[in-house]
């Protein structure tokens, strides 16, 4: 005769596959779309970092360092992202606020981006790999601006969230009592 363990576990439980336990997508910080959007900047980034490290001159090297720092930052920070919020990693940082640091980290890649492109667009050499840099870098500050926009659509802001909560004491309807699930104790 068999366990018990072994005919139950088969009937009243359902197999995952082992990559099901730690791809979360979607998930309560990460939509599907954003994801998509996600690895979209990351490659977008990546392919402008890339073609600016192939640029073997430059005239002014100021713009082309700015924009070398903003494309490797962006690259690395946002695979590092994408990998903590679709995966449960996310869960073992001692970070709480996952939808504040997406949402302050992407606007400010965007304005990175923007900036870094137009500095680099009037501060080169017009090659070819650095008008396909510039190009790809604004091409990443779209993707960035359009992450950034549908972290809004589905989520809203999250730092007016906190201060548009009711923090006066007054009188609220019955119905709110009942929906705030005993935090108000009974008279």
């Amino acid at each position: 005769m068999a366990a018990p363990e072994t005919v139950y576990n088969t009937t009243t439980t359902a197999q995952e596959p082992k990559f099901r336990k730690w791809f979360v997508v979607p998930s309560e910080n990460l939509e599907r779309s954003r994801f998509g959007i996600k690895v979209v900047e990351v490659l977008l980034s990546f392919v402008a970092f890339v073609m600016e490290e192939v640029v073997s001159n430059c005239s002014q090297c100021g713009p082309l360092y700015f924009f070398e720092f903003v494309s490797c930052t962006a690259f690395l920070f946002t695979l590092l992202l994408l990998i903590l919020l679709a995966t449960t990693l996310h869960q073992r940082v001692g970070i709480n606020s996952w939808p504040n640091l997406d949402f302050i980290y992407t606007i400010t890649m965007a304005i990175l981006f923007l900036l870094a492109s137009i500095v680099f667009a009037a501060g080169n050499g017009n090659t070819s790999l650095e008008q396909g840099a510039v190009a790809f870098g604004f091409l990443a500050t779209v993707a960035f601006f359009i992450d950034f926009g549908m972290f809004i659509k589905y989520r809203g802001v999250p730092c007016q969230k906190r201060n548009n909560q009711q923090t006066d004491h007054a009188p609220r309807p019955e119905s709110e009592k009942l929906n705030a699930n005993g935090a108000d104790s009974a008279n």
